[in-house]
């Protein structure tokens, strides 16, 4: 097979695309982000993102569909519910992190408040980055795609 043709079939089964698909947009993202940030009810995401009623009921359906946000019954009211991220949804807590300082760096220029800190030493996160097995920072030009098969040790 040529290597453009090895390429592209090796583009074709990874999971960039399933995984849009599974969280959605940018209302998808936001919403995400205000489950990270402990709000749980329909009524706090829609007054805080200022999301239209029907675009967030769509997004939460398929969030759910997808099991990164599931529905639980409120335990102060019954008859309300919550929505709290799965394990698969807490999975993306670094995906966000990474658009979140890939803004900061290149669309705001300028970092976000509030920031996210280690709850222990009470420092910044540190940035977001490609490593080695060995814990190594890796740079675009250190990487290359293979087949699985070829995988060292794998």
């Amino acid at each position: 097979m040529l290597d453009l043709e090895r390429h592209r079939e090796l583009l074709r089964q990874c999971s960039i695309a399933a995984a849009l698909e599974a969280v959605g947009e940018r209302w998808s993202f936001l919403i995400l982000r205000a489950a990270f940030n402990g709000l749980n009810h329909f009524e706090e995401f829609q007054t805080t993102l200022g999301i239209a009623r029907n675009i967030l009921s769509n997004r939460l359906v398929r969030l759910v569909e997808n099991e990164i946000l599931e529905r639980v019954p409120d335990p102060s009211d019954r008859r309300k519910v919550s929505y709290r991220l799965t394990e698969k949804g807490r999975d993306l807590l670094p995906v966000l992190l990474s658009l979140r300082q890939w803004g900061e760096r290149w669309v705001s220029g300028k970092p976000s408040n509030p920031v996210l800190v280690d709850r222990h030493t009470r420092q910044p996160i540190a940035p977001m980055a490609v490593r080695a097995a060995d814990g190594r920072m890796l740079t675009l030009n250190e990487l290359e795609w293979i087949d699985r098969s070829e995988v060292r040790g794998g």
